[in-house]
């Protein structure tokens, strides 16, 4: 009897476990988000989509490249190639540091605070990595050219000084412009402690500016050190500015949790995974494609989409010179009628032309005059 009751005990004590291992299981899934954060189609047909995988607190999450599921228009594609995510080959990246030195930086040492997030931000570039500054007021500047070095860098971020008004969507538009020529994974990190209140560009002109660079822009507010006050900062603005783009939207209060923030930043960037595959819809017809990224482990799911590009008709394994050569063919169809005008009227140049003389109308009626016919006659038309 007793044994029987030791059974039932250690069966009840085994389900108990599983069913909290499940339960912890469960927590677990639920807990990981999947984003998309940029479509690379560069490449065309061949497609490069960045992903990240966090948990709730935002830290990178490992996962078996395997369980990354990618569908384009509802069809499941092929991937070709997995990199990135802490597992083989990491994926080089470019970001932009973007700065504001309003004037109001220059309260509550918020400057020295960017300054030494930026720095820190740079101190975890990885081999292969570059980064660029800018830095606005009523202006933009390109402080730092792109490059690796992260002494000219460093350099760079100690020199900052504090200006005047704010022109952060102007700048925006200046960095994605300077981010247009370099190739894969590409990022904005912009900092600011106000309201944009002196740029010609908008959010929406950011957002819509982009085009095919694909990059993201994750956008950070720094609040008043003295209150953590978030009064003076267009925080819609700047979580729609984020989440259009692939980005996030973080808050800093002091010193030490905006170094901290930069960092996890840069972990989660260098932590993202580059799926490859090639689209089955190989033409540039200019029609969005809609994408899902699944983990089919967990059952997390998002959603994206990206348009291919192309304005004129493109034909299979076309190549230039044959494009310029029914190009050419069509310029000379176009002019041929002019030219043989020209032609035409240079051979026949000295020919009088025939004119067509017409009676005058008391000729026409049998009435008297100069030129009349005579009575009876019908007047006719001639030609000389």
């Amino acid at each position: 009897m007793q044994t029987k009751w030791i059974r039932i005990f250690l069966n009840l004590s085994l389900l108990l476990v599983l069913g909290l291992g499940s339960a912890s299981t469960a927590f677990a899934q639920s807990d990981t988000q999947v984003r998309i954060t940029q479509v690379d189609n560069s490449k065309f047909p061949t497609v490069t989509l960045y992903v990240s995988a966090t948990n709730s607190a935002g830290e990178p999450v490992g996962v078996d490249p395997a369980t990354i599921q990618i569908m384009e228009n509802g069809q499941v594609m092929q991937i070709v190639d997995a990199r990135g995510g802490g597992q083989g080959e990491a994926e080089p990246l470019t970001t932009m540091l973007v700065i504001d030195i309003s004037g109001s930086m220059d309260k509550n040492n918020k400057l020295t605070a960017a300054k030494d997030a930026a720095k820190a931000y740079v101190n975890q570039m990885r081999t292969g990595d570059q980064a660029g500054l800018m830095t606005f007021d009523t202006h933009a500047y390109y402080v730092q050219p792109v490059t690796a070095d992260t002494a000219a860098l460093t350099s760079a971020i100690d020199g900052l000084v504090t200006g005047g008004d704010t022109s952060m969507f102007d700048a925006l538009v200046e960095a994605e412009k300077n981010l247009e020529t370099f190739s894969g994974r590409k990022a904005v990190i912009v900092l600011t402690d106000g309201l944009d209140n002196h740029s010609q560009n908008n959010v929406n002109s950011v957002v819509e500016k982009i085009g095919p660079a694909g990059l993201t822009i994750s956008t950070v507010g720094l609040g008043d050190a003295s209150t953590a006050s978030q009064a003076g900062l267009d925080e819609i603005k700047l979580k729609f500015l984020a989440e259009r783009t692939g980005g996030l939207y973080s808050y800093a209060s002091d010193a030490e949790s905006l170094s901290a923030l930069y960092q996890q930043l840069g972990r989660n960037l260098q932590s993202e995974y580059a799926i490859t595959y090639v689209s089955p819809s190989a033409l540039r017809d200019g029609i969005n494609r809609n994408l899902t990224v699944s983990l089919t482990d967990v059952g997390v799911t998002t959603q994206s989409n990206y348009n291919p590009g192309g304005v004129l008709p493109e034909v299979r394994n076309m190549s230039w010179s044959l494009f310029g050569m029914i190009l050419a063919g069509l310029l000379v169809l176009l002019f041929l009628p002019y030219l043989i005008g020209r032609i035409g009227g240079l051979v026949g140049g000295s020919k009088p032309k025939g004119r067509i003389k017409m009676p005058d109308a008391a000729a026409a009626a049998g009435g008297q005059g100069s030129g009349s016919s005579a009575p009876g006659k019908k007047p006719r038309i001639k030609i000389k």
